[in-house]
C-alpha cells in the first residue's frame, strides 16, 4: 500500500510506465505487486507459462531467463512502443540478464561486467583477492581438468566444493579428503552451467545474510539476518532470524567486510541491489558470496518487511528506474522463516496445514509439495517441503511461532517406495543423518530389544487391528533427545497415532498378538513420525493383503 504523499505523487509519476521483471515465481511475488502499487504496467518474462505469479502481471512473456537476447529484443520493443523505464528481478540468479538488457537499452542499472563477477565465484574470488577483501582461498576445476586435478590443495582440508554458476546451495558441499573430493566434483560440476567448480577453504563460524539498495555509489542495507546452517556435509539453510541476536559493533564489522565486497565487484557503480552471504570466522568477518541482486529465501520480500515496516523490494523497483530511496523502519519486531523437510519417498497425505497457519504470530505457510510429489532429503536448498513465517514483538515469540508451526506440518508417504525402503535400512555414514541421535547407552538398550521377521509378525496377527501394540523401550520415550525439528520421542509416538488412528499401547505384561519391536523402533528413531507410520503402514498393507488371501 501507499502510505505517504510522497507515494502518492511518485504513483501519479510512473503512472502507465512499463518495468520489465524477470521471473514469475514465489519470490518475484512482491516485486510484481509493488510495482503494480506504484502504478506501474508490469512485463513480465519467465521459462514457465505456468509460473506461480504468471497471472499476476499485467503482461507476460515466456521467454527463458538465460535468454539475454531475447529478452533484451523484448525490451527494444517495448521500448518502441511507448517505453520501458527499468528492468529488475528478486531472488533469481539472473542478475547478469538484467545488467545486460539495462546496459544495451540505456537503462539504469548495475554494470553488466559487475554483474557478472557477482554471477560468476570464479570471477568473485578473484575480485575479492585482488582488492584485499576477506574471503577464502580458492582454486578453480572443470570438467576438463578433472582427470589431472592436483594431489595437494593450496590449503588444508575440510574445503568447500561449488559450482560457479548456481544457486539455493545446489552441488555444494564440505568434503574432509582428497577422496571425497574426487568423488564430490563430478557431482558438483553437473550443476554448472559452465562446466565449473571452485574449491576453497571451508570457514567455521555463525553465518549472515544482508540485502541493500545501491545507488551511484551509495548502499544502504536494508536487511541483516541470523541464518541457520545445518546437515552437513550439505549448508542446508533451515531458517533465518531478523534482527541479528549479534551486538551493533559485530554487526558493523560484518557490514564493512560487505561493502568492501560490493564495491571489488563494481556493483556500487550504478543502480540496483546487493545481496551478501557472509560468516563470523576466528580470522574475523568473511565474505562466502555476494549477488547482484535481492535475496530469496523469503527474506527481502517477507522477513525484512515483516520486521521493519519497510519494503526493500520497493526500493529495488525504484533503483531500477533511477530513482533514489531513503529506507527508514517503521518498527521494530523479529521475523523467523523456518522450513519443514521430509525423509525420502513419495507424499501419501499432508496434514496439519490450517492448524499451522492459525498459529498465533504466523504470517505466511508456503508449500512446496502436494499429494503425490516425490519429497528427498534435502542436499541443498530448494529441496525442502515447505516453509513457515511469522512476526512478533520478540525473538522469543517469533521463533517459537514459526517452529510449533513447522512441527504441526506431518507428510505422510506412500509405501512400497525403494527411496524410502533404502533410507530406513541399516546404512553406514553420515549423511542423511538420523532423526534422532541416541546417546551410547540408549543406542545400547535399542540393541537389547526382542526382535522378529514381519512374516513372524503376520503370523501372529490374530485379533483386531486395534489392538496392535509397543514394546517398551523406555530408555528412548523417556529420553530428553529430540528430532532435527524439535519433537520428542512421545511426541513422535502420538502422531503416530493420530495419523495412523490406531492406539498403539506400550505392552506392559504378557505380550500377545502383533507387537511392534525393535524394528520399529529402528525406523522410528531413523525416520522420525514418518519412518515410524511408514513402518506401520508396510505392516498393514501386508497383513491386509495376507488376510484377503485367506478369505479367497
Amino acid at each position: 500500500m501507499l502510505r505517504n504523499k510522497s507515494e502518492v505523487t511518485m504513483k501519479a509519476e510512473f503512472s502507465g510506465k512499463r518495468l520489465l521483471i524477470l521471473g514469475a515465481g514465489i519470490m518475484q511475488g512482491p516485486a510484481i505487486s509493488i510495482a503494480k502499487d506504484m502504478g506501474l504496467y508490469t512485463v513480465v518474462v519467465d521459462a514457465d507459462p505456468r509460473a506461480p505469479e504468471a497471472a499476476k502481471a499485467d503482461r507476460f512473456e515466456c521467454i527463458d531467463l538465460k535468454d539475454k537476447e531475447g529478452i533484451q529484443a523484448l525490451g527494444a520493443k517495448l521500448q518502441s512502443d511507448g517505453g520501458l523505464a527499468g528492468v529488475m528481478t528478486a531472488g533469481t540468479d539472473f542478475s547478469a540478464t538484467v545488467a545486460w538488457v539495462a546496459e544495451k537499452l540505456g537503462l539504469p542499472g548495475i554494470p553488466y561486467a559487475a554483474a557478472l563477477n557477482a554471477s560468476n565465484k570464479d570471477r568473485m574470488r578473484r575480485c575479492f583477492a585482488a582488492a584485499g577483501v576477506p574471503s577464502p582461498q580458492f582454486t578453480t576445476f572443470t570438467t576438463k581438468s578433472l582427470g589431472r586435478a592436483p594431489k595437494k590443495l593450496p590449503f588444508d582440508f575440510p574445503v568447500v566444493v561449488k559450482p560457479v554458476d548456481n544457486m539455493g546451495g545446489r552441488g555444494c558441499r564440505r568434503v574432509n579428503s582428497s577422496k571425497e573430493l574426487a568423488d564430490a566434483l563430478p557431482e558438483t560440476l553437473e550443476f554448472s552451467r559452465s562446466g565449473k567448480a571452485i574449491v576453497e577453504e571451508f570457514m567455521d563460524g555463525p553465518e549472515f545474510s544482508v540485502d541493500a539498495i545501491v545507488n551511484n555509489e551509495k548502499i544502504m542495507v536494508c536487511g541483516f539476518a541470523d541464518r541457520h546452517i545445518f546437515f552437513p556435509p550439505y549448508f542446508i539453510e533451515m531458517g533465518h532470524t531478523m534482527p541479528s541476536a549479534q551486538d551493533s559493533a559485530v554487526i558493523q564489522s560484518i557490514l564493512e567486510v560487505f561493502f568492501a565486497g560490493v564495491r571489488s565487484l563494481g556493483i556500487s557503480a550504478g543502480y540496483g541491489a546487493a545481496k551478501g552471504d557472509l560468516k563470523l570466522t576466528p580470522r574475523g568477518p568473511m565474505i562466502g558470496e555476494i549477488a547482484a541482486r535481492l535475496s530469496g529465501g523469503y527474506m527481502s520480500g517477507w522477513t525484512y518487511p515483516y520486521a521493519s515496516g519497510v519494503e526493500v523490494t520497493r526500493g529495488a523497483i525504484l533503483a531500477a528506474l533511477g530513482h533514489p530511496w531513503s529506507p527508514g523502519p517503521d518498527r521494530n519486531r523479529t521475523s523467523a522463516e523456518r522450513a519443514f523437510i521430509s525423509i525420502p519417498g513419495k507424499v501419501r497425505s499432508i496434514h496439519g496445514l490450517d492448524q499451522a497457519r492459525k498459529t498465533r504470530y504466523v504470517k505466511n505457510v508456503f508449500l512446496r509439495i502436494a499429494e503425490g510429489s516425490p519429497v528427498r532429503f534435502p542436499e541443498n536448498n530448494v529441496t525442502k517441503c515447505g516453509n513457515i513465517i511469522s512476526a512478533a514483538p520478540s525473538r522469543n515469540d517469533a521463533v517459537n511461532a514459526a517452529e510449533k508451526a513447522a512441527r504441526k506440518i506431518l507428510i505422510r508417504l506412500a509405501v512400497n517406495q525403494k527411496e524410502t525402503d533404502a533410507f530406513l535400512a541399516p546404512r553406514a555414514g553420515a549423511f542423511p543423518p538420523d532423526a534422532f541421535s541416541l546417546p551410547a547407552d540408549t543406542h545400547a538398550a535399542l540393541k537389547s530389544l526382542p526382535v522378529q521377521p514381519i512374516p513372524n509378525l503376520l503370523r501372529s496377527s490374530a485379533g483386531e487391528l486395534s489392538r496392535i501394540g509397543i514394546y517398551p523401550f523406555p530408555e528412548f520415550t523417556e529420553c530428553k533427545i529430540r528430532d532435527y525439528a524439535g519433537r520428542t520421542p512421545r511426541e513422535s509416538l502420538e502422531i503416530i497415532r493420530v495419523i495412523t488412528g490406531l492406539a498403539l499401547p506400550i505392552m506392559e505384561g504378557e505380550i500377545q498378538g502383533i507387537v511392534l519391536d525393535r524394528n520399529f523402533w529402528n525406523a522410528l528413531i531413523r525416520g522420525g513420525y514418518q519412518g515410524g507410520i511408514y513402518f506401520i503402514d508396510t505392516l498393514l498393507k501386508k497383513l491386509n493383503k495376507k488376510r484377503g488371501q485367506n478369505n479367497q
